[in-house]
């Protein structure tokens, strides 16, 4: 039997329901939540669920809020269902802790992929190398740090993915779509502009102040992260 536990915060009663339909038919485990508060206190009161899919216009808690205390005691692969799809608000809903973000109305095929995904990325997780570095970049898995020239850097989840990715790849050079498919879980569809956001964010960290610039840009191509001549 599937052990995988979701629980489902949508005030939406009629979303929520086909939801839940889907997800049993899948052969999940799910709850369900109407309310942003009671959302909240399901979350954090019981360990056990493995994914979570949070709208953001909720009553009572915006899913933004609700997203943000979660995040303040644990890592449950959260997926945002909402109506914005605003480039700026999925910056938003991504840099306060989100692990994917999809639009309504949505294909349901496309959001089990996604979840799908969310959670692979999540087993993954558990059996990697707790160390990359790249020059004076160190990442450091076991710990959730990341420092440059022996300095902390303090990075948003999203960010911390990105760069992860990219280290885990250094040398190749990746496209905007595979950086999404990979860093963000599943490929955002036309969404190709969130990754030159983040690839902002992260230049600003880990470049800016710096000689040698190990983020590289592709021109027409993508990314990719380099520590130079001297590098092995």
């Amino acid at each position: 039997m599937n052990k995988t536990r979701i629980l489902i915060i949508e005030d939406e009663k009629p979303i929520a329901r086909f939801l839940e339909l889907e997800l049993l038919h899948e052969g999940y485990m799910v709850d369900i939540a109407h309310d942003g508060r009671i959302g909240l206190e399901k979350a954090v009161a019981d360990d056990g669920y493995t994914l979570i899919l949070l709208d953001i216009m909720l009553p009572g808690i915006n899913g933004i809020e609700v997203l943000r205390r979660i995040r303040q005691s644990m890592s449950t692969p959260i997926i945002m269902l909402t109506a914005r799809d605003e480039v700026t608000d999925k910056v938003m809903g991504l840099d306060t802790g989100a692990d994917d973000y999809v639009t309504k109305p949505f294909v349901i095929e496309e959001l089990l992929a996604r979840i799908r995904a969310a959670l692979r990325k999540k087993d993954l997780s558990k059996e990697d190398v707790s160390l990359l570095k790249i020059f004076d970049l160190e990442l450091d898995i076991a710990r959730h740090e990341t420092k440059r020239a022996s300095q902390g850097i303090d990075l948003t989840k999203k960010e911390y993915d990105l760069l992860e990715y990219l280290m885990r790849n250094k040398g190749l050079v990746l496209t905007r779509s595979q950086i999404l498919e990979n860093a963000w879980g599943f490929e955002f569809a036309g969404d190709t502009n969130v990754v030159d956001v983040y690839i902002r964010y992260l230049r600003s960290k880990i470049d800016e102040g710096y000689d040698r610039k190990l983020i590289q840009t592709i021109r027409g191509v993508g990314y990719s992260i380099r520590g130079g001549k001297d590098e092995a």
